[in-house]
């Protein structure tokens, strides 16, 4: 900090012999001082600086830059042009991801200017809202967007924007090879765009903890990304959304793999360490796979989203990245809640006399359970407000105290655990005296608990309370601004149909609203198909299998054999490899013979030792289809009857 202060106090001085300058950043940017105050730097290797200069025009807000010395940022410009260059193919194409691309400008060697994104967080700081093992849990993004977007529509925009943003990080980063992504290097606007940072790392050069790569997965998309996208822990028909972009986009950006090469291949002799030979040239040639069908191209993008999404060693790298940084945390960082925007204190919200809960609530959105309201009486004559919280929430808000005050000064705290099968309605109940106790040796404590920010930011209204105050909202499903109704018990299959060289090709893509097993758990559900007529059974073909869910995802065409075939690549076997891909692809038949054929597709459930389960089916003339394109679209699942796109 002290060698911050002096160096600031330089910057002051040439503003006050020159006036103003243009920041190298952009030429646009007329800056006329520096804000010490708003001014600190970041805890990672480099030590980069956060800068805020005063804006020439009076109306304008201060413009906030990082300055980096020691990283090679002509990496990261080639990097954020690559990304960009993706983006103008994307939007031409009439898909538009929702990128944030931003500035990065190089003023020497080993310096540069970076531009600060505002109203964005990292996911570290997002995460460690939850604890320092917040990495490994699923809730976290989708609380800290609701928090920013207590508005429902609002919250659905953002949803939106992090789908379409996440796909397209997931194939730019897969494409060029970024690595070194830890938590720290991935932010989150309020507005759900996510985007990353930092590009040190290239072209698939991992750094490496002896001879283990840092960088496991494919791309980053974890399990707390997915819950954002399915409104839930279980897969939803936004999950389906989520795959059909990352395989279209990604699609987009295979038909100008030459242009790809020649850009980079430009860049071979600038000197840039991790861009020097024909080797790292090959790695995006081998990433945007020019050889394959766009069809094998996307059951092989959907075999890395699962690949990624299953990752374990991503999330293990995010909880030692947040280990490591816990040493930097500064004494004077306070605890904040995860769920509150903003912290409130005595002197803005006005003192607290009483606190009463009333009565709890069953809520089914954002997930099944209930709130607890909460009378809070001020010492304002009649100024009454009703908060509603969880249990969770005050559990949380007791985790942080603990963190300011021994715990001599705070009650003790109501037990989460619950013996015995007590019913929820019950459950509720008792936990409603307790925290009532709890709340009111709370407010009556000594001054300095009472008193302390921590509380008054607790019972300060929320949105979500304003918006409450006298409605009984009716309980609806978290994906219901999505999923279409389907009309027909059974659900919907996505398929495409598709026939040249005496070859049908189909894919099975997506399964939406299948019904629950009649034990009310999720199916284990998987596809069967026959060219009917068909009596000794030879066309049989089925996918793989999806585990208890009933909108799963599949992707599935190509014309390998699936299973004892040796890896030409050499690769470890993760099934991403169209070779390990269950075969969908009908050979050798004739187009008049096969106008006379029914395709017959049917979903079960797998059962392990008892009969499977039909789920529903479906029967598709194949003459009613101009086998002369591509088809594509949903059909209807119920019982033996004819489906229709």
């Amino acid at each position: 900090q002290a060698i911050l202060r002096e160096g600031l106090e330089d910057v002051a001085q040439f503003f006050k012999a020159h006036g103003s300058c243009r920041l190298p950043l952009s030429p646009s940017l007329l800056v006329k001082g520096i804000v010490p105050r708003d001014c600190s730097y970041f805890n990672s290797n480099a030590v980069p600086l956060k800068l805020s200069f005063q804006n020439v025009d009076p109306l304008g807000e201060n413009i906030r830059v990082i300055f980096k010395c020691g990283d090679d940022l002509r990496q990261d410009m080639l990097t954020l042009q690559m990304i960009r260059i993706m983006n103008k193919i994307w939007v031409q194409e009439g898909l538009d991801m929702r990128m944030v691309i931003f500035r990065c400008f190089s003023t020497g060697r080993g310096r540069g200017m970076v531009e600060m994104i505002p109203n964005a967080e990292t996911l570290r700081k997002i995460q460690v809202e939850h604890g320092v093992t917040g990495s490994f849990k699923d809730r976290p993004l989708a609380d800290w967007l609701q928090k920013h977007n207590p508005e429902e529509d609002e919250y659905e925009k953002a949803v939106e924007n992090f789908i379409y943003s996440c796909a397209g990080c997931c194939v730019a980063t897969y494409v060029l090879g970024i690595c070194d992504r830890h938590n720290d290097n991935i932010m989150l606007k309020t507005t759900g765009h996510m985007f990353h940072i930092d590009f040190g790392r290239f072209l698939g050069h991992a750094q490496m903890f002896g001879n283990i790569k840092r960088d496991r997965a494919p791309f980053v998309f974890t399990s707390d990304m997915a819950y954002v996208i399915n409104g839930g822990d279980k897969p939803s028909s936004r999950f389906h959304d989520f795959v059909d972009l990352c395989c279209q986009a990604y699609n987009l950006i295979r038909k100008h793999t030459h242009l790809f090469l020649n850009l980079l291949g430009l860049m071979l002799s600038c000197g840039i360490p991790e861009l020097s030979d024909l080797e790292d040239l090959k790695y995006v040639y081998d990433a945007l796979r020019p050889q394959d069908s766009d069809a094998d191209a996307t059951t092989y993008f959907t075999r890395l989203i699962e690949s990624s999404l299953g990752s374990v060693a991503t999330k293990l790298n995010f909880f030692i990245h947040n280990l490591a940084q816990m040493k930097f945390t500064g004494s004077d960082a306070r605890p904040t809640l995860s769920f509150a925007p903003r912290t409130h204190t005595l002197k803005t919200s006005g003192r607290i006399r009483d606190v009463f809960l009333c009565r709890h609530e069953r809520v089914f959105n954002p997930s099944k359970g209930y709130t607890y309201v909460v009378k809070v009486q001020r010492d304002n004559p009649g100024e009454v407000t009703f908060v509603q919280r969880t249990f969770e929430e005050f559990q949380e808000l007791h985790n942080k105290l603990r963190l300011l005050f021994p715990s001599s000064l705070l009650p003790s705290f109501p037990s989460r655990f619950v013996i015995g099968r007590s019913r929820g309605e019950a459950v509720a109940e008792r936990r409603k005296e307790e925290l009532n106790g709890y709340i009111w040796h709370l407010i009556h404590a000594a001054p300095e608990v009472a008193e302390c920010d921590l509380i008054y930011t607790f019972f300060h209204p929320l949105p979500r309370d304003e918006k409450a105050a006298g409605t009984n909202p009716t309980p609806k499903p978290a994906d219901a601004t999505w999923a279409r109704s389907l009309g027909k018990v059974g659900g919907e299959v996505k398929l495409s149909i598709s026939y040249k060289n005496n070859k049908l090709f189909i894919m099975v893509m997506h399964i939406r609203g299948l019904p629950p097993l009649q034990d009310g758990n999720d199916p284990d559900p998987y596809v069967k198909t026959y060219l009917l007529p068909d009596p000794q059974k030879t066309t049989k073909r089925k996918t793989k299998v999806a585990r208890k869910t009933c909108n799963p995802t599949y992707n599935e065409m190509v014309g390998g054999t699936g299973t004892d075939l040796g890896c030409p690549q050499g690769w470890p076997c993760l099934r991403v490899c169209p070779l390990c891909v269950p075969q969908l692809v009908y050979d050798g038949i004739p187009r008049g013979d096969l106008e006379q054929r029914e395709l017959r597709l049917s979903v079960l459930s797998e059962e392990g030792f008892w009969e499977n389960i039909l789920l529903g089916e479906v029967g598709i003339r194949l003459r009613d289809l101009d086998l002369a394109q591509e088809k594509m679209g949903w059909f209807a699942l119920g019982s033996r009857g004819h489906g229709t796109l």
